[in-house]
């Protein structure tokens, strides 16, 4: 069976696991008559009070969707200062990242950024990485169904050469080769702006997971709105399927 969040959680706690789709930069920009970029940069203010919100309320992981593999059919320009920004996040952020004791992760394939991107967080990575407070997960060039496929390819191959048999394969080993096996149980999942749907973004891990859907537009996200999502979630009754 695959690990659930624990109930003895539920009812009134702190969700361990918190991830957003951080929606409406665009939306946010377009209401004021700015330039897109103009929503994004305030979507990463949005980021540094919400991850410092998150630590302060005593969630082990926050897991944000920055960048998902279907944002490259996004204009050449917008991508372009999309990973600008990403760049300019990294290099402000890793002295507090690490002076805090947060570990940085990330999933996707962020291989295909350009060679000085990827060198820049596979030293964030590695400057954090004994780093055993909370963790900061960043989703870039990220999708549910890639990470599915992909892990499925790996059991796939070894039942191919004759080490594992599809008898053994359940719902844990299959959990184990995603790229969230090392991370408690996702708990919480809030998408701002009004959209309710989860946009290919932590398909399997959000089996068992509390889902909210805010109209808050991400750049006017803040501690108080993370503060009433861990309120509503508190509230919640989880079973997991039992009574």
């Amino acid at each position: 069976m695959a690990t659930l969040p624990d109930p003895s959680r539920a009812g009134g706690a702190m969700p361990r696991h918190v991830a957003i789709i951080m929606d409406g930069n665009g939306r946010w920009a377009k209401a004021r008559r700015l330039p897109r970029i103009a929503g994004h940069r305030q979507g990463v203010e949005a980021v540094r009070r919400v991850a410092r919100a998150a630590r302060e309320h005593g969630v082990e992981v926050l897991t944000l969707y920055a960048f998902s593999s279907e944002n490259w059919r996004r204009p050449e320009d917008e991508v372009r200062d999309l990973m600008g920004l990403l760049r300019h996040f990294i290099r402000s952020e890793l002295a507090e990242l690490a002076s805090e004791n947060v570990r940085l992760r990330v999933i996707g394939d962020y291989s295909v950024f350009s060679p000085d991107l990827v060198e820049l967080i596979d030293n964030a990575i590695a400057r954090t990485a004994g780093n055993d407070g909370a963790t900061l997960v960043i989703a870039l060039n990220y999708g549910g169904q890639a990470e599915i496929v992909a892990a499925t390819r790996r059991l796939a191959e070894r039942v191919r050469g004759g080490v594992l048999s599809p008898d053994a394969i359940d719902d844990a080993l299959f959990e184990r080769e995603l790229q969230t096996h090392d991370l408690p149980p996702l708990d919480l999942l809030i998408r701002t702006s009004g959209e309710q749907r989860l946009s290919n973004f932590l398909l399997w891990q959000a089996a068992y997971a509390e889902l909210l859907f805010v109209d808050t537009l991400w750049p006017d996200f803040d501690g108080e709105s993370l503060a009433a999502a861990i309120e509503t979630f508190g509230r919640r009754q989880r079973r997991f399927g039992g009574l």
